[in-house]
């Protein structure tokens, strides 16, 4: 029953795919016959969608091929695997083109266009479908996590965190010596680690989490071989988070059977440099062009609405410390410096929660008008200029006052700030003024050590979802 589920839900994915694909590719060619009413000079192409036949085995196999009906990915990964798919496809198509010479019974502008509109449309159509599979139970995997601990707890969350990947943590298994728990997070807690197989036999469990990192080694080696061909795959957590994970690889040393994780410094290379650095250039420059009159608009209103400029200059600590003037638009009053330390001075509460956020949660400090940018984070766009000079990241840790590096970072100062700071970042798309200012520093901290362009790109997309929804704004 439980391969026939997952079976079953294969071939709906994969038949999904093929209507999602068909319909991609009729917009494109709607697109592309009205271009030519829109732009007279366009040229017209009068043949109909049936010459695109041979596009959706390409875009299956290169599907088929990065995993997308074999493996379980988490939401980005499979928004990613979904982009990379969309990219080799049409490089795949047009190559096909172009060595055919098929040009002129072949609407490129059509390959392009179904490209393009997959960017956006496969990934939020194929997750919406797979979101109901798993509620369905077609795609949902029972697992069992041996550990009761701190662990163990850590292995819950991290799976219910990503309901994309459809598992179903249904039980802990742990020695009652271990363990006292009888129920943690509302999921049950089951004695008798080494009945582990029976367990797996009764409950109809498809994978097993390990979370014993306290366990002896030999132990450890004992129960993976044991459980490794009793269930469908076996998932290890060593029982600390923190370190540097997307660029990380395995390496194998066949020789001696072991194996070590290699922790890569990604922004020590410099093609990553220059990558980062381009992509800036490229993006900034383009949000630069799009922004300008609202822009401008901000700021005549800032000026109408209370006296001073427009634009608030503040020096703030960039790459390796060194200082630079930070742009943002200006939401207090002139005399702000003074109120905060009134405020600071006179209500005990209020320098507890100062210390703690380095924010007012009911800042007097703001301007009518100011508090709404602050809402929506239009305040920060001129920080694009920084971008464009250089000074600043779209994505990076935060720009903060020497002061606040001296009194906060401490040892993290060095990670922290050995890259440019950004306009936005992990703060930002995890709760942003709602969060401590130590978990703000280890967001940093992480990121420093975790870059990737993917990872750039997916924050910038879950920055926009946190300002329309104004989370955490202050």
């Amino acid at each position: 029953m439980r391969s026939y589920r997952l079976r079953l839900a294969t071939i709906i994915l994969f038949l999904s795919d093929l209507v999602i694909l068909f319909l991609i590719t009729a917009l494109a060619v709607i697109i592309r016959d009205i271009t030519p009413v829109i732009i007279p000079s366009y040229p017209v192409f009068t043949r109909d969608i049936s010459y695109a036949w041979w596009f959706f085995p390409v875009w299956l196999t290169i599907l088929a091929y990065e995993g997308a009906y074999t493996r379980r990915f988490t939401l980005w990964d499979e928004v990613k695997l979904l982009w990379k798919a969309a990219f080799f496809s049409t490089l795949a198509i047009l190559t096909i083109v172009f060595l055919g010479q098929i040009g002129l019974s072949v609407s490129r502008t059509v390959v392009v266009l179904i490209g393009a509109l997959s960017l956006v449309l496969f990934p939020v159509l194929r997750l919406s479908l797979k979101r109901r599979l798993v509620r369905a139970g077609l795609l949902r995997r029972r697992v069992l996590i041996l550990g009761a601990n701190e662990t163990g707890v850590l292995a819950l969350r991290a799976l219910r965190g990503e309901p994309n990947l459809g598992y179903e943590v249904v039980g802990f298994l742990d020695d009652a010596s271990t363990t006292a728990r009888t129920c943690i997070e509302g999921v049950k807690v089951h004695r008798r680690l080494d009945q582990v197989e029976r367990y797996l036999a009764a409950c109809n469990i498809h994978d097993v989490v390990i979370a014993l990192p306290d366990r002896d080694r030999d132990m450890l080696n004992a129960l993976v071989t044991r459980l490794q061909h009793k269930a469908a795959s076996v998932l290890y957590f060593p029982g600390y988070s923190g370190i540097a994970v997307m660029g990380t690889e395995i390496r194998h040393f066949f020789h001696d059977q072991a194996f070590a994780l290699e922790i890569k410094n990604n922004l020590a290379e410099p093609l990553n440099i220059y990558t980062k650095k381009a992509f800036d250039l490229a993006v900034g420059l383009m949000l630069f062009l799009l922004l300008a009159v609202p822009l401008a608009v901000i700021s005549l209103l800032i000026m109408a609405t209370s006296p001073g400029p427009a634009i608030y200059r503040q020096q703030r600590a960039g790459k390796n410390g060194n200082p630079f003037l930070c742009y943002k638009f200006r939401t207090m009053y002139r005399d702000a410096d003074e109120r905060v330390k009134d405020i600071l001075a006179a209500d005990v509460k209020a320098r507890e929660e100062w210390e703690k956020f380095r924010k007012f949660k009911d800042d007097p400090r703001i301007t009518p008008f100011g508090r709404f940018l602050r809402e929506t984070s239009l305040d920060e766009l001129p920080q694009i200029i920084n971008v464009l000079r250089g000074e600043m990241s779209l994505v990076g840790p935060r720009p903060v006052t020497r002061e606040e590096i001296e009194l906060y970072y401490k040892d993290s100062a060095d990670l922290c700030y050995s890259v440019l700071p950004g306009i936005t970042g992990l703060w930002q798309v995890s709760g942003r003024s709602n969060t401590s200012y130590d978990y703000r520093i280890m967001l940093d901290s992480w990121y420093v050590r975790n870059w990737n362009l993917w990872l750039d790109i997916v924050i910038l997309i879950k920055t926009v979802h946190v300002v329309i929804n104004k989370e955490g704004a202050r």
